[in-house]
């Protein structure tokens, strides 16, 4: 998909300093700029682990996305550090690991092996800005820019 804009107060997508860099949350927004929202979890209104999946392979894209239009070329992605993944559910629900497995599954689909493996948090919360299913944000460790 395109690489997203901010949804708030702040004009930087991502911020390099030296060879890393470290991406903003990134939301899950389909290709055809709808957002997936919902709670995660058992009870009224929650959304299944198969929803919050799909949402975090859409936020894995859009980091994706916003690591090409940054680097030009995605070869300059030298190692996916650490994904740190926010899953809006319900006090019950125990699975946040498993909706984050959308986000790594793609990293390593895109990246394969050594590039693409990383250390990865999944928390959950009661809510997320815009009721966002799931945000993810990246430390991407990035090779210097040929001349």
């Amino acid at each position: 998909p395109k690489a997203p804009v901010p949804k708030a107060n702040y004009n930087i997508i991502c911020r390099a300093s030296g060879n890393m860099m470290y991406i903003s949350g990134h939301l899950p927004i389909t290709a055809d700029g709808k957002l997936l929202t919902g709670r995660i979890g058992p009870g009224t209104g929650g959304e299944t682990v198969e929803h919050g999946y799909t949402a975090a392979r859409h936020c894995a894209l859009n980091i994706v996305s916003t690591l090409k239009a940054q680097l030009g070329d995605l070869d300059r992605v030298e190692q996916i550090v650490k994904m740190f993944g926010i899953v809006q559910s319900t006090d019950d629900f125990k699975e946040q690991h498993l909706v984050l497995d959308g986000c790594s599954d793609v990293i390593m689909e895109i990246f394969d092996k050594p590039v693409g493996y990383h250390a990865r948090s999944a928390i959950g919360t009661n809510t997320l800005p815009l009721n966002m299913s799931v945000e993810i944000e990246a430390v991407v460790q990035i090779k210097p820019e040929s001349k």
